[in-house]
């Protein structure tokens, strides 16, 4: 039995895993908490986290007011971040992630850093500008989110101009991932440049040609890892940790509706699909109802797209590139936010629900934080009936 070795961030030795941020509110405090309590990296994702709490909820019901929905969502986020740490109890690390997408995204890293995240990742847009975000927030950790060998030397060349450079890059493989996909359209999901074994040599190269030292920056890979020996190699081809979602979200300590992780823990490959997001970007789900219906009735929508801010649902205008709202033909005509929220709920006639492509270590069961993690480690299976062996 082979025990993988840990890595460390600022200081702090971690177990090779890092929980990946998944929203609307998928990864709140207690899965980031739980995780991080494990030795591992948890991670909240900052958006709209208001919907997990009911005050907050209420006073958002009937709100149009933007300025305000965005306060509420801030006061959330410091809720969730603050009980997660006091869940972590001093082991691991918190991290919040931030799409750069979205268009409060600099409030949001702000509000993170004040409330005592430690560390800030942020994708879904290079994150050219974070250093400058987290300025007066020294302790904190910057993880930028990336695809490929280019997006790391464009990142690394530019923060280093600034006298900065990350503390950990993360690589996430679009062809396996869930959510929103690094890459600019559907065809290119298989393109051999996203593959781990391309990526990392050519990452590599870059820290060699910039003199920086392999080990100074750890590099963690997300996307498609499901077992202990995915792990393994992963490792073996220089990472330093693999980041996971969809296995944490289907656990126990998931902070979404138990319907949110059966419909993601029972689906099938075939009902798992690729469409394009609102945001522009590939994104891939389960073929929900809602999902199947929308995909039924694109071509049409996306042929009458017309720019109308009234067409935010909620208001928020959360997207700093929206299809719906900017009426961007090629890109989704739905609001996220709606869809989202609505899995977080639980309801699978309405609901968005983001997932990996990959099936999930223990199959359709719902295990805890510590089994999974555990299993990534050693390999030892609970032996569950439907368990992968």
């Amino acid at each position: 039995m082979t025990t993988p070795r840990s890595f460390a961030i600022r200081g702090r030795s971690l177990l090779p895993i890092v929980q990946g941020g998944m929203g609307v509110g998928i990864s709140a405090h207690r899965l980031a908490g739980t995780v991080a309590h494990a030795g591992a990296v948890g991670t909240i994702a900052s958006i709209d986290l208001r919907h997990h709490h009911d005050d907050l909820s209420e006073q958002t019901r009937h709100c149009r007011d933007k300025d305000e929905l965005n306060r509420l969502n801030l006061v959330g986020l410091d809720r969730e971040i603050r009980a997660a740490l006091e869940l972590a109890s001093g082991n691991g690390l918190v991290a919040v992630n931030v799409m750069k997408a979205v268009t409060e995204h600099p409030a949001l890293v702000r509000q993170a850093c004040a409330s005592g995240a430690q560390a800030i990742v942020m994708g879904a847009g290079l994150p050219l500008d974070l250093p400058e975000m987290t300025e007066g927030y020294p302790d904190v950790a910057l993880i930028p989110i990336l695809s490929d060998a280019r997006g790391v030397a464009i990142v690394l060349k530019k923060w280093s101009r600034k006298g900065c450079l990350p503390d950990a890059i993360v690589i996430e493989h679009p062809l396996y991932a869930g959510g929103h996909l690094g890459a600019p359209n559907p065809a290119e999901l298989a393109n051999e440049r996203f593959n781990f074994a391309e990526v990392l040599p050519g990452i590599f190269k870059v820290f060699d040609d910039m003199g920086l030292a392999r080990e100074q920056i750890p590099v963690i890979v997300g996307g498609g890892i499901n077992t202990h020996e995915k792990l393994l190699d992963t490792l073996a081809l220089g990472a330093s940790a693999v980041q996971v979602g969809t296995p944490f979200a289907v656990t126990e300590e998931g902070d979404a509706h138990p319907n949110f992780k059966h419909v993601l823990a029972d689906a099938r490959p075939e009902d798992i699909v690729t469409f394009m997001s609102v945001a522009g970007l590939p994104a891939r789900a389960v073929n929900t109802p809602w999902l199947a219906n929308y995909m039924k009735r694109e071509a049409r929508l996306q042929a009458v797209a017309k720019a109308d801010p009234k067409r935010c649902a909620i208001g928020l205008h959360c997207l700093t590139q929206c299809g719906l709202r900017d009426g961007i033909a090629r890109a989704g005509q739905f609001c996220i936010d709606s869809q989202l929220v609505a899995a977080l709920k639980g309801e699978i006639s309405k609901g968005l629900f983001f997932r990996g492509s990959e099936s999930l270590p223990f199959g359709s069961a719902i295990r805890s934080v510590q089994e999974l993690i555990d299993y990534f480690l050693t390999g030892v299976n609970p032996g569950l009936s439907g368990a992968a062996a």
